[in-house]
């Protein structure tokens, strides 16, 4: 106790932001006037970014556990030294708190919770309401359309392989409406017997109802009750020697089969639910769920959350839950393979959000227990596949510190990259890679200003590709001087590397120098002499160009990081092109509103036409007066003279 005593006292002495000294003080100012009442705090950072959300049922209580520091791990101790402030919202009850605390957590994406961030919308097949002939298709988004939706699914291939069935035992249209109104013949889906084409009368309202009623009920789980149906009605046209219809009901039920003989695993009496298994090694966990919708598998996925490796499995599978049902409905059944923290509070907040009982069950025996296993498999495989691209990278990173003499393997690693067309639309970007690969969240575009004067820089030419290399390195580091001096925030590169050979890596160099930073590594990736992909050649400050092995490992990876730089400034070009046709040199003028440049534009039938027109013509337009004739004239006169 007497080294924490020392440490505190330490602490104490140097309260100033970024110690646990001043995040403690920061939280105790706080506590003075915090409720004892349930709610939902944040701890922020001293830009004012939340660098943790938390919910209690007792507010000053549980904000007051943060300034003990005997009962604070690494992780926490770091946290409080980071809060420079506190933000709190009192709720009701602890369960609004517990729905407050995931909403916000998924939208400021605080970096000391457990994090989500691999959580993309799931795709449904929706069931059109509206129109006398409804339609069967996929559907991403909030549903808010007319109609019924069914899923989630796992994925977009699975809601597609579902679909072609579905359309082959129930003929249902898959259409827009405006296509359907249009058509005068059946489409081809109607010759490979995919469609009842009832867009031209192969089929009256009624049977085509009955079809839809059909396909309802398949997804709702009456699957069986379907097939027997058309079993029956099969054997009574092949009794009435009526084979080409029976054969229609033949072709009908095998789709229905087949829908069913691609369940990867299905359990008996299990309608509506979700199996969610857990598995965490070295600190990391994988999250496998599975969906069951209507008695049948449609499909499973894996989830990776980054979370503290101090945290338990159960603790982040808590998380996990809130965030995950956050954006979609949760089933009435949630199979785990472990208790999560708070497991009564987690499964009353979900049935707050559902509208209905949900229940969260830990089966321990039967045929519940051996899918959740099921799922617990493919967890505990999916992480081992995942920790070994893990350490795949991770021996990639060492071997790019060898290569290019770094202290140890880069955390970030910033690429660059420069995209226009004969100096039109320059645009700069910067990618950012790390020991989990690309980051996309952290990318950069820099649409290029011509001239940095700040930095005493010269007007950029056209297309001057060091010019535009020297302004967005200014840019870049400039700000991170400004914002981070001290390079406590992690958003300093490690290695910086170039698309360019040694003139952009000059003027990197000398950007650098001219702000006073000698110690980011730069390094400059240029194609070989025939552009040929394996014969890069790499530039180091001071050292002669080197190569690498065309099967290296390495130098594949460094291809990769070049490439997805290539790719972004491509993209983040044409964007701005695109952005650019839109536009006229007539928005530029001052007092020619939409109105007006309609006008010229009618009577001229380009801005290049208005830019060479007379005084007196100009004044021959709808509109336009001998004074605001003069501005636009004067206006373009003027730009060509400058």
């Amino acid at each position: 106790m007497s080294d924490l005593a020392g440490d505190q006292t330490n602490e104490v002495e140097a309260a100033r932001p970024g110690t646990l000294a001043f995040g403690i003080d920061a939280i105790r100012g706080a506590l003075k006037t915090l409720p004892s009442s349930p709610g939902v705090y944040r701890m922020l950072d001293r830009k004012g970014d939340a660098v943790y959300v938390g919910k209690a049922r007792n507010l000053k209580a549980r904000v007051q556990h943060y300034t003990n520091l005997g009962n604070l791990s690494t992780r926490l101790r770091r946290m409080v030294a980071d809060t420079t402030a506190l933000e709190v919202v009192v709720t009701h009850t602890e369960v609004e708190a517990l729905l407050l605390e995931n909403n916000l957590i998924k939208k400021l994406m605080p970096r000391y919770n457990v994090l989500l961030r691999d959580d993309k919308s799931f795709p449904y097949i929706h069931v059109t309401s509206g129109h006398e002939f409804p339609q069967l298709a996929k559907y991403r988004g909030a549903r808010g359309e007319p109609g019924e939706f069914f899923g989630p699914f796992a994925s977009a291939g699975a809601v597609k392989r579902t679909l072609i069935a579905l359309q082959r035992a129930f003929l249902l249209r898959s259409c827009s409406d405006s296509i359907f109104a249009a058509r005068t013949r059946p489409c081809l889906l109607y010759q490979i017997k995919r469609c009842s084409a009832p867009c031209v009368g192969r089929i009256d309202r009624e049977a085509y109802g009955k079809l839809v009623e059909d396909a309802r009920n398949f997804l709702r789980g009456r699957s069986s009750e379907i097939q027997q149906q058309l079993a029956e009605r099969m054997q009574r046209l092949s009794e009435a020697l009526d084979f080409e219809a029976a054969a229609v009901l033949r072709d009908r039920i095998r789709a229905l089969t087949h829908v069913q003989g691609h369940q990867d695993v299905a359990v008996e009496g299990l309608q509506d639910a979700d199996v969610i298994a857990a598995h965490q090694a070295g600190g990391n966990t994988c999250i496998q769920v599975f969906f069951f919708r209507g008695g049948q598998n449609w499909g499973n996925r894996a989830y990776f959350p980054s979370h503290d490796k101090q945290l338990t499995l159960e603790e982040v599978l808590a998380a996990f839950l809130g965030q995950f049902y956050e954006t979609k409905p949760p089933p009435r059944l949630i199979l785990l393979s472990h208790e999560p923290v708070d497991a009564a509070l987690i499964s009353e907040a979900l049935s707050v959000k559902a509208g209905t009982r949900v229940h969260l069950l830990m089966p321990q025996r039967g045929d519940k227990r051996n899918i959740v296993e099921h799922a617990l498999v493919n967890a505990r495989e999916a992480l081992a596949r995942r920790m070994a691209e893990s350490a795949t990278q991770q021996r990639l990173l060492e071997e790019v510190a060898e290569l290019f003499g770094l202290e140890g393997p880069p955390q970030r690693i910033e690429v660059y990259d420069n995209s226009h067309i004969q100096g039109a639309q320059p645009v700069g970007a910067m990618v950012v890679a790390g020991p989990e690969g690309f980051i996309k969240n952290a990318y950069r575009k820099f649409n290029i200003r011509g001239t940095e004067p700040d930095a005493g820089t010269a007007p950029i030419a056209p297309g001057d590709d060091y010019g535009m290399m020297r302004e967005v390195f200014t840019r870049r580091f400039g700000r991170a001087l400004k914002e981070d001096p001290a390079r406590e925030s992690g958003g300093w590169p490690d290695l910086v590397m170039i698309d360019g050979g040694e003139g952009q890596l000059a003027a990197a160099q000398q950007v650098l120098a001219d702000l006073g930073i000698a110690d980011v590594p730069l390094v400059a990736i240029a194609k070989g002499p025939d552009r040929d992909a394996g014969r890069e050649r790499f530039f180091l400050p001071g050292k002669p160009p080197r190569g690498l092995d065309p099967k290296s490992p390495v130098l594949y990876y460094l291809q990769r990081l070049r490439d997805e730089a290539h790719r972004f400034a491509i993209g983040s070009h044409r964007a701005r092109r695109i952005r650019a046709i839109g536009t006229s040199p007539l928005d530029e003028i001052p007092g020619i509103g939409a109105k007006r440049k309609k006008a010229l534009l009618h009577h001229f039938g380009s801005a290049r036409g208005v830019a060479r027109a007379g005084l007196a013509d100009l004044t021959q337009v709808e509109g336009i007066s001998e004074t605001v004739a003069k501005k636009i004239y004067d206006w373009f006169h003027q730009q060509d003279h400058q």
